[in-house]
């Protein structure tokens, strides 16, 4: 089988390019760099370079390919730690989302793909209201705070884009917090250094409820995607969905910092911002359920306890 990967040199990508040749499937994925071709090659999956924004070239790429699955994992997510310009730093991935999904789809209605796997995300999008931990059936937020308006607009266009081609089963996976090497809850991250620094409080009763996944978890979500699980959406998040309260000192333990901060709200507010106090004390967890049932993966990483002890980086 053949696999169409864009995003494959990302944080992710690195992880999913390898488990995807092991499974013995044939990979080509979309570089937008000399570079990173290389690096692609190195890996061992067949690299094209081509600008993704630039429809055109991308519609050619995927042609010449003509995969029978494609897996769309370009994001850019250099901006992750900041609150207040949530929509600013994800403008570029939301492009990715929205833009790149309908390149992708118009592609894939000319050469017979069958399946296309999206990267999607669970957490603050869904709606905070509610019980602790969210399935896929839950709605996502009516009413987003001014900043993360933009960015869960391309999320509901990216999910319901994919399922525009009758021909085509269109797979959301909404992944949880990415820890590892290369994201920014890894060593070396962005939040990482703020979380070392211990200029990442428990704001209040650090209440918010988070969900991680591991990026080798990720990867192997996502690989099992490629065959099994009917279209549709799929939380992709551990075992163990856990308050800001609980899981920020474990995190600044494991990478040798001291115990976070704790403040008010008003403080956090001035700080951070109305967007981060969300973050820290209202959102929701996420549910595997749907996942571990339907595409018959379980996270190695149960729980971000072991994880951040022993899968930073």
């Amino acid at each position: 089988m053949k696999i169409f990967v864009t995003g494959g040199t990302g944080a992710l990508g690195k992880f999913l390019l390898p488990q995807l040749l092991e499974k013995g499937y044939e990979v080509v994925a979309l570089s937008r760099s000399v570079d990173r071709a290389e690096l692609i090659e190195k890996l061992g999956a067949t690299a094209v370079i081509a600008d993704p924004l630039n429809k055109e070239q991308l519609t050619a790429a995927v042609r010449r390919a003509e995969p029978e699955v494609i897996i769309h994992q370009l994001s850019s997510l250099k901006g992750a730690g900041s609150f207040r310009k949530f929509d600013e730093d994800f403008a570029l991935t939301n492009r990715f989302r929205t833009e790149v999904t309908d390149s992708l789809l118009a592609a894939a209605r000319t050469i017979g793909t069958q399946r296309l796997i999206v990267q999607s995300y669970c957490g603050w999008p869904y709606a905070r209201k509610g019980g602790p931990v969210k399935n896929e059936e839950d709605p996502l937020d009516p009413k987003p705070l001014e900043g993360f308006a933009k960015t869960l607009a391309a999320i509901r266009y990216m999910e319901s884009k994919i399922h525009s081609v009758p021909t085509l089963q269109g797979v959301a996976l909404r992944y949880g917090a990415f820890y590892g090497p290369g994201s920014s809850i890894g060593k070396g991250g962005a939040v990482a250094k703020l979380v070392k620094k211990r200029k990442m409080p428990i704001i209040g009763g650090g209440t918010g409820i988070w969900s991680f996944i591991h990026l080798s978890d990720a990867a192997r979500a996502t690989v099992a995607a490629v065959t099994e699980g009917v279209p549709g959406i799929y939380n992709i998040v551990d075992d163990e969905p856990a308050k800001v309260s609980a899981w920020l000192p474990v995190l600044a333990k494991a990478l040798g910092g001291k115990p976070p901060r704790r403040i008010p709200h008003w403080l956090g507010e001035l700080l951070i911002g109305k967007a981060g106090v969300m973050m820290m004390t209202q959102i929701k967890g996420c549910s595997n359920a749907k996942a571990k049932r339907d595409l018959g993966w379980t996270p190695q990483y149960a729980s971000w306890r072991r994880g951040f002890m022993e899968g930073l980086g």
